[in-house]
């Protein structure tokens, strides 16, 4: 079968179901999302047999640790997907909502009405639960959606795109809503963002090298972010147990999350009295330090301890590895951080308010913490109940994106017969 042609008749069917799905009532869109709900719990052992599959796949075939975290399906991750449909269910359906009304000197009345996009191409890697996620969204949105995962997980994405059809076919909704594409083939990726008259929007979830390919290939709009090069700073005013706390859990919390911290940075008058504390909770996980000339010093007899280089401040490791820097305050900590950031998030940990506004207002970054791990830069964690993916682009959407990142807004206009004069 012809690969492009596929992919046109996909195109041409999630055109179609979308336009069913954007009038859907926010109680048959919510009704689709618990059968799903249900369907997934009920099918655990039949998923958990297929993640376990492309595991052993995946890891015959080298693939890197970070990313066999991502694929790895646990039972609590069932259960979170199946969590994550229930809380988009309980959510306000955006569809439809009217904001902003206000009356014209003319006597006609203004206001902006929020509407689906109409259909969302998503490609992502190795990720079980995006197919969830995201298809939820793209539901209770009014979007369609044309699913293309990652080859590692390609039994599990099958099987948890039969149980979305499923649950949408239930619900009274058109299965075609969601369709992931049945291929592994790259030419697949090429067809999907050069199709502008069937897909509306791509939002790609992957490494570098798929984005930085996307960027160069796609004809379509993207919500993205490329890659996630996050810091904490501990602050002169930082309660250094928050700040022992906060810094090891935005590392080693998971090392293959685009919000995991790559780069610490350590205010000059507390470096002496938190950075050896550190080091010792990082030797118990293995962490690679690569360290300034000044934090080097510090931590001269850790066991994995390395020069840091330039490279390291940009560098997004996905692994047990990360840099550390000492700088003078706030102001040296706010100016790295703007020059070297993916602009994804970034905390600080500090008693002074000052320093927190400062920091939450001058640095530009699509997730900004006050005395938090970066970790929690997630749609779940946000209430948002599950994200389709984070972006850091300014225009659109911002941070990670939930209902209303996948919904636009169109002027309406009530009149009472005016004309204009």
């Amino acid at each position: 079968m012809d690969k492009p042609n596929t992919l046109i008749e996909m195109g041409q069917r999630a055109r179609f179901a979308s336009r069913a799905v954007a009038k859907a009532s926010a109680a048959s869109k919510n009704h689709a999302l618990r059968l799903i709900a249900t369907a997934i719990r009920r099918e655990a052992a039949a998923l958990t047999a297929a993640n376990q599959r492309d595991m052993a796949a995946a890891k015959a075939n080298g693939l890197a640790p970070a990313m066999l975290d991502r694929l790895h399906l646990s039972a609590q991750g069932i259960e979170n997907m199946a969590l994550g449909l229930e809380q988009v269910a309980a959510l306000p359906d955006p569809i439809g909502e009217i904001s902003n009304m206000k009356v014209r000197p003319s006597g006609i009345q203004v206001g902006q009405m929020r509407v689906p996009l109409g259909v969302i191409g998503i490609i992502y890697e190795a990720r079980p639960n995006v197919t969830v996620d995201a298809a939820g969204l793209c539901i209770k949105s009014g979007n369609a959606t044309i699913l293309r995962g990652g080859s590692e997980a390609f039994h599990c994405n099958q099987a948890l795109a039969a149980i979305v059809q499923e649950g949408l076919s239930g619900a009274g909704l058109p299965a075609d809503a969601v369709q992931m594409v049945a291929t592994n083939d790259r030419a697949a990726v090429g067809a999907l963002i050069t199709m502008p008259e069937y897909i509306d929007v791509i939002v790609p979830r992957g490494g570098k090298g798929l984005i930085e390919r996307l960027m160069r290939e796609a004809t379509v709009p993207m919500i993205k972010h490329l890659d996630g090069i996050c810091h904490v700073y501990l602050d002169d005013y930082a309660d250094i147990e928050k700040a022992l706390a906060i810094a090891f859990n935005a590392k080693c919390h998971r090392y293959g999350t685009c919000n995991t911290m790559e780069t610490l940075l350590v205010a000059e008058s507390i470096a002496a009295q938190v950075l050896p504390r550190l080091a010792a909770r990082y030797e118990t996980q293995q962490v690679e330090l690569r360290a300034d000339d000044k934090a080097y010093s510090l931590l001269a007899t850790y066991p994995h301890l390395a020069h840091a280089q330039e490279e390291d401040w940009s560098t997004e490791y996905l692994a047990p590895i990360l840099s550390i820097k000492i700088v003078a305050g706030l102001d040296a900590a706010m100016n790295h951080i703007n020059h070297y950031s993916s602009k994804h998030t970034e905390a600080i940990v500090t008693e002074n308010y000052t320093h927190a506004m400062r920091f939450l207002r001058e640095v530009d970054s699509a997730s900004v913490m006050v005395n938090a791990s970066t970790r929690f830069a997630d749609g779940f964690e946000y209430g948002l109940g599950a994200e389709i993916g984070i972006s850091n682009d300014k225009l659109h959407a911002r941070g990670p994106v939930g209902l209303e990142g996948l919904t636009s807004l169109k002027y309406v206009v009530f009149g009472h017969g005016e004309v204009r004069v």
